[in-house]
């Protein structure tokens, strides 16, 4: 097919080990020789991508690169005759946006298998205003039941609750019932928008990042959400009431988790582990549809649209740890 010219965000290793992020022209025949080519309409941005950015070579190996896990647009061409040009897909997960070019451009190359049809019920706006984070949050909420918590339990704690995947771990855990606690790392710059997620309670870094080196604390939730990591995450373990169920998917605080075995061992604490890239297709299929029906939540007041040209400012912001709710990406 011919050639097309398309506008990316690219990330490039400097020679002295620095990187730099700008928006240039590329063209199609740049892509992987992959099966199917999909204009990107709208993308999300995510903390992964903000570590691409940064040149994180833990999520990216190799540079030149155009970040961007999710992705949702129209089929261009498909080798394997599975979609029609014109077909409405999203593609997330796996390879996407790490060390395959992803969504911050205009067009993607990837595997068949990496592609679901758009769902009748859903705009492909609205598919990226769940995105990978709201992937991730529902893929945290399926963990927690999967593991027998229940609202009766008591209320479960979500940490980093003013981004992109705890805010939408507050909105769904609410519309199932739980009563939640919600933690930021400073409560004076975040509660009006805590307030309008609606958790029972607001609390900060002070109570969710113990200092004290004691092996366990007194009970404050009966399972939590962890997407930040580090000593926040050791701390929600160490407060757990008995049999609770503690989720990790992020590191934005720290990859380390310094702590005892006790939490474990003497209240049967257990340490729920969420990957949303390399997620069965057949657990992947099951959340998509459970946040399409009933875990679906309006996200409209807490989506931010940016355009290419502002997504530097929106990476700076999220690794700054000032970003609120979900940032979502739209391509001319």
């Amino acid at each position: 097919m011919e050639d097309i010219k398309f506008r990316a965000y690219r990330v490039f290793e400097k020679e002295d080990g620095t990187y730099e992020r700008k928006v240039v022209e590329r063209s199609t025949e740049e892509l992987p020789e992959n099966d199917v080519l999909v204009r990107v309409k709208y993308s999300a941005l995510n903390y992964k991508d903000a570590l691409s950015a940064m040149g994180n070579k833990g999520v990216t190996r190799n540079y030149p690169h155009t970040p961007g896990i999710d992705a949702a647009g129209i089929v261009v061409e498909d080798k394997t005759g599975n979609y029609a040009k014109g077909d409405q897909v999203i593609v997330s997960g796996n390879d996407l946006g790490m060390d395959t070019d992803g969504g911050f451009g205009e067009f993607v190359r990837v595997p068949g298998s990496w592609l679901f049809p758009l769902p009748e019920s859903l705009t492909l706006k609205e598919s990226m205003m769940i995105g990978g984070t709201g992937f991730t949050a529902g893929l945290s909420v399926f963990r927690l039941l999967q593991a027998g918590q229940i609202p009766e339990l008591g209320p479960v704690l979500v940490t980093g609750a003013a981004g992109g995947v705890g805010s939408m771990a507050v909105l769904i855990l609410k519309k199932l019932g739980f009563e939640v606690i919600a933690a930021t790392s400073k409560k004076e710059d975040s509660a009006e928008f805590i307030e309008q997620l609606g958790a029972d309670k607001h609390i900060d870094k002070s109570v969710t990042d113990d200092q004290s080196g004691k092996a366990l604390r007194k009970p404050q939730w009966a399972g939590a959400i962890d997407v930040v990591g580090g000593n926040v995450l050791a701390t929600a373990l160490k407060s757990c009431e008995y049999g609770g169920n503690v989720t990790a998917c992020g590191n934005i605080f720290s990859p380390k988790l310094e702590m005892t075995v006790y939490p474990f061992i003497l209240n049967a604490v257990s340490l729920l582990g969420v990957d949303a890239a390399r997620c069965p297709y057949k657990i992947k299929k099951e959340i998509w549809e459970r946040l399409m029906g009933p875990w679906r939540v309006d996200t409209g007041f807490m989506t931010r649209e940016i355009t290419l040209d502002q997504l530097d400012e929106a990476i700076e912001q999220l690794i700054n740890k000032k970003n609120r709710g979900q940032v979502l990406l739209k391509h001319a």
